[in-house]
């Protein structure tokens, strides 16, 4: 159960960008476009290409072939109102299935999918975590 508690001297204040490193920006582009909805609010797919999502920026960098087998075990959830329809929904737009939804107690659920460049997406529908 997460803390009620705020502390106000905290050096962390939540997620706030995740990159994925991509081999083709402008494919991967077009598809975060589809899956999330909208444009890009930085779009340079030279150098970047960053989404606000919610708040929190999802951004596509060109692959520089240093990262692109250096995954380390990473996993970035973002949150859903319906994890199930979130995760059937990227599974149709191309994503292949990774850890189907589970509920992990309390009501949460998750899933992770892997994106058609390679990276982790994964979904949360947590109903007890609001952001504050």
């Amino acid at each position: 159960m997460p803390s009620k508690s705020k502390k106000k001297n905290s050096h962390f204040h939540g997620l706030r960008t995740v990159v994925y490193f991509v081999r083709d920006v402008k494919k991967a582009r077009a598809w975060y476009i589809k899956v999330l909805g909208f444009k890009p609010y930085f779009d340079m797919p030279q150098f970047y290409v960053g989404f606000n999502v919610g708040g929190f920026e999802l951004g596509l960098h060109p692959d520089n072939h240093k990262r692109s087998k250096n995954v380390g075990g990473i996993e970035a959830y973002w949150g859903v109102s319906n994890a199930e329809q979130a995760y059937q929904r990227l599974i149709k737009l191309g994503a292949k299935p990774g850890s189907p939804i589970q509920d992990v107690g309390d009501g949460i659920k998750v899933g992770v999918v892997k994106d058609p460049f390679g990276n982790l997406f994964g979904v949360i529908e947590n109903p007890h975590f609001k952001i504050t």
